[in-house]
């Protein structure tokens, strides 16, 4: 069966650094019929836990590394740790195993839709001003105005609940 396929990129200068990314993050082409949010971001995550231990094809720490990389990009542009997990928890997210066979690594990808945003996520927009975009607050229980963050696992400092730990 003869193909063609296409493919386009672009090197940003310094992107690691200044997006504080840990492994590449990709916005497909429109390969596949849309339903919903047509534009999404993803990230990548491998079962290599944030000590730089290996875990054998380990596809719940490799999800877990792919939603903690979600949350590092998100924090960049203001929101909080207790308002990212939120917009992950209710947002449509693609999650995917996107590969098993590369021994020992397992990967998974998550999809983050860039239209439920009213600003421009992409990694090519203009690095937003500290404070520029109001996020506002979590909603919390009658007289407490701001979450505790619990203590994590042995090998999490911090707990958000749901399992989500990590360690700065």
């Amino acid at each position: 069966m003869a193909g063609i396929i296409t493919i386009n990129f672009k090197v940003i200068k310094n992107g690691v650094a200044d997006l504080g990314l840990k492994s590449p993050i990709y916005i497909p082409g429109p390969v596949e019929p849309q339903f919903g949010p047509g534009r999404y971001i993803y990230f990548e995550g491998f079962s290599v836990d944030e000590h730089g231990k290996q875990h054998y094809l380990d596809m719940t720490v490799a999800y877990r590394q792919t939603c903690l990389r979600t949350i590092e990009y998100l924090r960049r542009f203001g929101y909080s740790d207790y308002q990212i997990y939120l917009l992950l928890s209710c947002a449509p997210i693609q999650g995917h195993v996107a590969g098993i066979v590369d021994i020992p690594n397992a990967c998974t990808t998550l999809g983050l839709p860039m239209d439920i945003f009213d600003f421009d996520i992409s990694p090519s927009a203009p690095a937003p001003v500290k404070g520029a975009l109001d996020m506002g607050t979590c909603a919390f229980e009658t007289g407490v105005t701001e979450g505790a963050v619990a203590a994590g696992g042995k090998n999490s400092e911090y707990s958000f609940g749901g399992g989500l730990t990590y360690k700065q």
